[in-house]
This record gives structure tokens, C-alpha cells and sequence, in this order.
């Protein structure tokens, strides 16, 4: 029993440095990420922490950043068609235009400004000119063979045989009555267990991570009254392969609380967010992210802002009268 909870604790410690990576990646993807860099967030060597990062993650680093960066644009560039290409290729981190565009028709096996046309038809925001129809299906059958390729060794490594669908983030036009509010949270400290992979539909997976996250906080009294339980999506599903899904579970905590093992810090940012309130069943989660999102964004005056959204869990569903859960879902916003 000793030497298998050392195994455990040792594990949670690679878990954590790796983490911390992930989490710094993020914070600063339009600046150089020299190797040397994150092996010091990741207090390893450099040589090592490539092959560790590789191994955990399923993924090399380079490839790693590089992916995140293109997604990261990918959404962007839907979310704000106004914006230059060539600004959006370096807030995400790109040297220049030339190197965007060869990376970006590498991963989607289209150019950006073609990317941009197709999300601005399927929102119906434009009508679709004469003659693209052909060249769009030659561009996905590109696509497709290039995004399997990329996920080929990752879906092997993490035994990933479900299929991709986008339900969370489908633009449908659902109409359902919303009362939501925009509002202007500020920045909180959470406390974090986080997954990479497919989530959608997992009730057990969530029960898994806060199951392990409770029984952290509990001994540590930081599970309180005023508690935030929340739920952290990093990534866009209709642009991220499922199986590399980032997932953040997380509690409110103090500033400086400490963590340890696979327990993560981090801050959620601040800002303005369309928060709507929900009373669904536990299958209910995809059909109110589309109706926030199809039905009351498209006549909301905002749109979509770079920053994640998540999912503020306010009661126990065994508490509920009807087994209900009450959600709040907050989706970053800005003007638009």
C-alpha cells in the first residue's frame, strides 16, 4: 500500500508541473515559448521535459503549441470577422503572415480567409457566391484528410475511437426564451483538477474530477456557503479534436492557497460575460449551450470573446425536488 500511494503522489507531481505548463502556455501564446522556458515552469531539464510533456499529454510540445495557436486563430477569426488576418496571426503567437498561412492550411487544409467564409455562411451571415460550392468540397476533403492525419497518433495513444460532433457550440437558431444577463465578473482564483479529452455527455467523468477535487478541499475547509463550483472549457469543440478537449473543474479558493499533486491554481478571467441560468436534467447541457448561443447571441449586439467560457454548478441536483440542475452558463462577450 506504501509504495503504491508514493507511485500515486509521484504521478500527481508530473501531473501538476505538466499542468502548470499547459496553464503557462496559455497565459503567454503570443510570445516566444523557447523550450528552455517551460522546462523551468516544469522545474525539469530541458531534454526531459520534452519527453515527459510528450508522454502525458499524448502530444509533442512543439505540436502541442502549435496546434493550440491555429485553434486559437480558427476561433478568432469566427468571432470577429472584422479583424485583420495578419493581426490575429500574432496575437496568437505567429512570427508573420507567410508562416499563418502555411500553418493554418496545414492544419484546416484551407486558408484562413476561406475558414472565415465558411462560418460566416453557416451563421447565414452571408450568402454563398457562385462556384464555391465546388471548391468547398475539394477544400473538405483536403481538410479532413489533413485533420486525420493530425489526429491520427493522439487518438492511438489515447484510445479514442468516438466520433466528433458539435453539438456544445452548434450555431442553430433555436428561439427558446432566455433570461440573461450581461455582466461584468471579476477575476477568481479556483482551484483546479483538469481532463484532456472527450467530456460531452460524461456525467461520470465530471463526478470522477470533483469527486477528487472535494475530497481535497473538504479537509482544507474550503468548501463554504459562498463557494464557486465551477466547470472550465479551454477549448472550442467544433474547432478541437475531442480527444484533446481541455477540461478544468474547479472551486473558488483564497488567493494564496496552496496546492499540491494534481490540484492546479489558476485565476479565470475577468470581464464581461452573458450569463444565463438554467434548470435542466443532466442531458440538458448541450441543447441550453445552443440556445444561448444560436438563439440570443446572433440578436445580442455581442459576440464571442478569446477567453474561456464555463459553467457555475449553484445546487446538488439530489436536493431538487425534480432532480434538476441549476447552472448558470457564462459565455464571454464583447461588443460587436
Amino acid at each position: 500500500m506504501a509504495v503504491r500511494d508514493r507511485k500515486s503522489a509521484l504521478r500527481r507531481e508530473y501531473t501538476a508541473r505538466i499542468n502548470r505548463v499547459i496553464d503557462y502556455i496559455d497565459a503567454h501564446l503570443d510570445e516566444e515559448l523557447a523550450l528552455e522556458t517551460l522546462a523551468r515552469v516544469a522545474s525539469f531539464s530541458p531534454f526531459h521535459f520534452h519527453r515527459v510533456f510528450g508522454a502525458l499529454v499524448g502530444e509533442p510540445l512543439g505540436r502541442y503549441i502549435q496546434r493550440i495557436r491555429i485553434e486559437k486563430a480558427a476561433g478568432q477569426l469566427l468571432a470577429d470577422p472584422e479583424r485583420p488576418i495578419t493581426a490575429i496571426a500574432y496575437d496568437c503567437g505567429f512570427s508573420g503572415s507567410a508562416a499563418f498561412a502555411r500553418a493554418f492550411r496545414d492544419y484546416f487544409g484551407m486558408a484562413a480567409s476561406e475558414w472565415r467564409l465558411k462560418g460566416e455562411f453557416a451563421a447565414g451571415l452571408q450568402s454563398e457566391p457562385a462556384g464555391m460550392e465546388r471548391k468547398k468540397r475539394k477544400t473538405e476533403s483536403k481538410a479532413g484528410k489533413t485533420q486525420g492525419k493530425n489526429r491520427k497518433e493522439h487518438e492511438a495513444a489515447a484510445g479514442y475511437t468516438g466520433s466528433i460532433t458539435t453539438d456544445r457550440w452548434r450555431n442553430s437558431m433555436t428561439r427558446t426564451k432566455l433570461n440573461v444577463e450581461v455582466k461584468r465578473l471579476d477575476p477568481v482564483t479556483v482551484a483546479y483538477v483538469r481532463n484532456i479529452g472527450p467530456y460531452m455527455g460524461d456525467a461520470e467523468l465530471f463526478g470522477r474530477l470533483f469527486t477528487r477535487l472535494f475530497q481535497w478541499a473538504g479537509p482544507r475547509n474550503l468548501c463554504g456557503s459562498d463557494t464557486l463550483v465551477m466547470a472550465l472549457y479551454h477549448d472550442n469543440p467544433d474547432i478541437t479534436d475531442h480527444a484533446k478537449l481541455r477540461l478544468s473543474v474547479c472551486i473558488s479558493v483564497p488567493e494564496n492557497t496552496r496546492v499540491e499533486g494534481d490540484i492546479g491554481r489558476m485565476v479565470v478571467p475577468g470581464g464581461l460575460y452573458a450569463m444565463a441560468r438554467f434548470e435542466l436534467k443532466t442531458d440538458g447541457y448541450a441543447a441550453a449551450w445552443d440556445a444561448l448561443c444560436g438563439g440570443w447571441l446572433p440578436e445580442s449586439g455581442y459576440q464571442p470573446d478569446d477567453r474561456p467560457a464555463f459553467e457555475i454548478y449553484r445546487n446538488s441536483p439530489d436536493e431538487h425536488p425534480e432532480g434538476l440542475c441549476i447552472v448558470d452558463i457564462c459565455m464571454p462577450v464583447k461588443p460587436l
